[in-house]
């Protein structure tokens, strides 16, 4: 997410790399490098300049301090800058009304279906509500069949009227069966264009004044750049959108929407989508993207994303397992499924303050674990129960079996062997321990 101008940000801070102080000249030569960064990210030249001027005025004249070098103190001004072109702080969508309605409105191949889709996931599993999704497109049965297929994937309902070919009739007797159904949540799926057109604007104004939705949510292509932000204000002169929803940001985008939407159409980025999968929808936090943008991380989102997969009971017996010496390559296995849920590799890498510029040149897929969990499959169940049987013939034998080589069995067991030691320091908090060991020659498992 954001690597392209992550990495040309780093490249404009070295020309402060070195210096003792802030000064106009290289200060000015900083924002030139800035500025080119951004445009290359696709930001609109106006956005750009009115950006790093204002960054600008405020690093002239700042004092450093001794503890601080002008490159940390530039930093410390373009992330509160960054934030604020953002939105400044994360706008939550309302959910007060009983049936809350939610109108979704976009252009055709913008991901509107499956963000709809991912949405009614988000607010049956993070809010405790029920969602019922309502299939308004009249002119692409597919679009239909798409969003049933969703709707019976994150298990919530789906209304559809494939018979009745007017959008607002349908808008209108969903909404009735919600009430009659303890619906409390009722998210409108509309018909997209390959292009903006006057017919389909009247459409979506008709379903909006028919409804009187509680939000209205616009979704657009990150990936389209400025294009995203022009559509955003054509669809805004018309129906007033409530907020912005930043699909396929794990694509190879260059964020210049997300960077520029807020200050041309004055609506707060809402929801972003971060990968494929259903689970694959963030709310949108302008500090924390901020962070990511300038490769400082997002810990704080990190922390969230395993939050949601940690299971209390099961932590239980992982601590009685450890303290018994007891913890096998299943319990191992069983984390690993844990930190698939928690999204994309490379995302999560991106997440860990200084990782997402030591590890930009590494290619990390969701496959990373294949060769881990075939070495574990592998092994019999007597084996996986004890590791310390497993000598150098019986590696052998697992090294043929998972198609590995015994080198990479050999380091996969060191890498087990170094974790438990890790966990089993962690009950006895002795921090300073696990310290010196992630810093020695074994490194965070997994990671060498």
């Amino acid at each position: 997410m954001f690597e392209n101008l992550s990495n040309k940000l780093e490249q404009a801070f070295k020309v402060l790399k070195g210096q003792g102080s802030i000064s106009e000249i290289n200060v000015a030569q900083t924002m030139k490098e800035i500025r080119k960064a951004l445009l290359s990210a696709d930001v609109d030249f106006k956005t750009a300049k009115s950006f790093t001027n204002t960054v600008k005025e405020k690093a002239i004249g700042q004092k450093v301090l001794t503890a601080v070098q002008p490159g940390q103190l530039l930093t410390k001004i373009m992330k509160d800058e960054l934030t604020s072109l953002m939105g400044s702080k994360r706008s939550a969508i309302s959910l007060d009304a009983s049936p809350t309605i939610i109108l979704v409105a976009g252009l055709q191949g913008s991901g509107k279906t499956t963000f709809t889709g991912k949405l009614a996931l988000m607010l049956k599993s993070k809010k405790n509500k029920r969602p019922l999704l309502v299939a308004c497109d009249v002119y692409r049965p597919a679009a239909i069949d798409q969003l049933g297929v969703l709707a019976e994937q994150v298990g919530v309902k789906l209304y559809q009227e494939r018979e009745v070919k007017n959008p607002v009739d349908i808008a209108i007797n969903a909404i009735k069966y919600a009430k009659e159904n303890d619906n409390n949540v009722v998210i409108i799926d509309t018909a997209g264009r390959l292009a903006v057109d006057e017919k389909m604007m009247q459409e979506i104004s008709s379903i909006k004044s028919a409804t009187n939705p509680n939000e209205i949510l616009f979704v657009v292509d990150a990936m389209t750049g400025q294009d995203a932000v022009n559509t955003a204000k054509s669809f805004n002169e018309i129906l007033d959108f409530d907020g912005v929803v930043l699909t396929k940001l794990d694509g190879d985008t260059r964020g210049g929407a997300a960077l520029t939407i807020r200050s041309v159409v004055d609506k707060p980025i809402k929801f972003i989508g971060t990968s494929e999968k259903m689970d694959g929808l963030d709310e949108f936090h302008p500090d924390r993207m901020a962070s990511r943008i300038l490769g400082m991380g997002d810990v704080i989102s990190l922390v969230e994303r395993a939050q949601q997969q940690f299971d209390e009971e099961e932590a239980r017996k992982v601590q009685k397992k450890i303290a018994k010496n007891q913890f096998g390559f299943d319990d191992f296995l069983k984390q690993i499924k844990q930190v698939k849920k928690m999204g994309n590799m490379k995302d999560l890498v991106g997440m860990i303050p200084g990782m997402s510029k030591s590890m930009k040149d590494v290619d990390i897929n969701d496959d990373s674990f294949k060769g881990i969990e075939a070495i574990i499959h592998s092994m019999t169940i007597f084996e996986r129960k004890n590791p310390k049987v497993l000598d150098g013939s019986r590696r052998r034998r697992i090294a043929k079996g998972s198609g590995t080589s015994v080198v990479e069995v050999n380091q996969l067991i060191k890498q087990f062997n170094q974790m438990g030691k890790m966990m089993k320091m962690m009950q006895g908090g002795n921090q300073t321990k696990i310290m010196q060991m992630m810093q020695g020659k074994g490194g965070i498992p997994g990671m060498n």
